[in-house]
């Protein structure tokens, strides 16, 4: 399989298994302009599984960065209407959302940290209906990636340019399962393991989760009491299967935003609104960050944890074996829809109400009552390496260790 019949399998893949599109469904699309010529190839794909119209929203890395450089603060503080109401339409409608990342991970280095936080904040009001239709799986949706110079140049740097780009698209192909057999049959299986792991949790229903690892870590985190694990393959509200991350090895399910106590140390670099934030520490207390630490990208750390209350506190705990296929390529990919599939991994901020039994149906007085964490943020950063070991702690009293030397027991 040569790399135009990879590409044309990964935007199959994208669209029938992803978003799962369905017939007579908007799709709407949300892409680099760098990649034209493979957006192409997924509107093609959406059209011919009976999409009625696909709606592509293209962006721009260098651009958005000379808008925080020479934009006035003001236009930081709120998103015209239009642009608002034009995702919100779409999610209200239903339609099937796909967003294909990949960029510079050090685009916005040295944008002034105010306008990164107003724009976050501003965006995170005037999206909020379609923002709340994804993360309750009201709609399809699916996030993927596509190979950008400095994105390969940042992971493969002794790489000429065209090397680099090359060996990303290949590491991004293997990472979703792209070879010279069937993805999507590939895919049905890998969903089957997930679902697998998540019953048996399910059946265990743990009170919390004890961490430890030479790193550092040493850390017990509530979960909610009506919590349930999920992973691969999630169901819209009307039935219909998508897989919202591509690649994904994570099950996942909802903390309690009020218990946590110890310290997490990360595992990896996190890339965070165009910054680096490494070798960095958080420390809880009854749920809350109440220190912190980093020895790279300390001021947009605090940008994060002060976002708003909620960005404090957990919304998701993700178990992830270290033995992971893409853990064993050996590569940091400075990107999260990657590296948070190579190792376990907490997310400050808002939680997935499909992780709390009824929690779709909940109002979001009702879910932060509960233990189910309300904020504009959900930024999942990882703690997984390779001496990690969990303990799940009963109700009452027992201990059963789930994860040692960094994977299933």
């Amino acid at each position: 399989m040569n790399h135009y019949e990879k590409l044309k399998d990964y935007a199959r893949l994208i669209v029938q298994t992803g978003a799962n599109v369905q017939k007579n469904q908007e799709v709407v699309i949300s892409v680099s302009v760098i990649n034209y010529e493979f957006a192409r190839l997924i509107v093609k794909e959406a059209y011919e599984a009976g999409a009625k119209e696909v709606i592509v929203i293209w962006n721009d890395i260098e651009t958005s960065r000379m808008r925080y450089d020479y934009g006035q603060m003001e236009i930081f503080e709120s998103v015209p209407n239009w642009i608002a109401e034009s995702r919100n339409y779409y999610a209200l409608k239903k339609s099937a959302f796909i967003s294909i990342t990949g960029n510079d991970p050090e685009a916005f280095k040295g944008v002034d940290s105010e306008k990164l936080r107003l724009n976050a904040k501003a965006s995170h009001k005037a999206f909020e209906p379609y923002y709340r239709k994804t993360m309750s799986s009201e709609v399809q949706w699916c996030v993927a990636a596509a190979a950008e110079l400095k994105w390969a140049k940042k992971i493969y740097p002794e790489s000429q340019d065209e090397e680099a780009i090359k060996k990303l698209w290949q590491a991004i192909f293997s990472a979703v399962r792209i070879d010279e057999d069937d993805a999507v049959i590939k895919w049905r299986k890998h969903n089957d393991f997930l679902r697998e792991k998540c019953k048996l949790l399910n059946d265990y229903h743990f009170a919390k989760l004890h961490y430890k690892s030479e790193l550092g870590t040493d850390f017990i985190i509530g979960l909610h009491q009506d919590h349930v694990w999920e992973g691969g393959a999630e169901i819209s509200k009307d039935g219909i299967p998508f897989v919202a991350n591509l690649p994904t090895e994570e099950i996942f399910t909802c903390p309690n935003c009020y218990e946590a106590e110890g310290t997490v140390v990360s595992a990896m670099p996190l890339s965070y609104q165009g910054n680096i934030i490494n070798e960095f520490t958080l420390t809880f207390k009854e749920g809350k960050v109440v220190d912190y630490s980093a020895k790279t990208g300390l001021e947009i750390l605090k940008i994060l944890l002060d976002s708003d209350e909620g960005a404090k506190r957990l919304g998701e705990v993700a178990l992830v074996p270290y033995n992971s296929p893409i853990s064993n390529m050996g590569i940091l990919f400075y990107e999260t829809l990657f590296d948070e599939n190579a190792a376990c991994h907490l997310a400050l901020g808002e939680c997935y109400p499909t992780t709390i039994a009824g929690g779709d149906k909940m109002t979001k007085e009702e879910l932060t009552t509960s233990g189910g964490n309300s904020s504009q943020v959900h930024v999942d950063f990882m703690i997984g390496t390779a001496d990690l070991s969990i303990f799940g702690m009963t109700d009452d009293g027992k201990s059963i260790q789930i994860f040692e030397k960094g994977n299933w027991i």
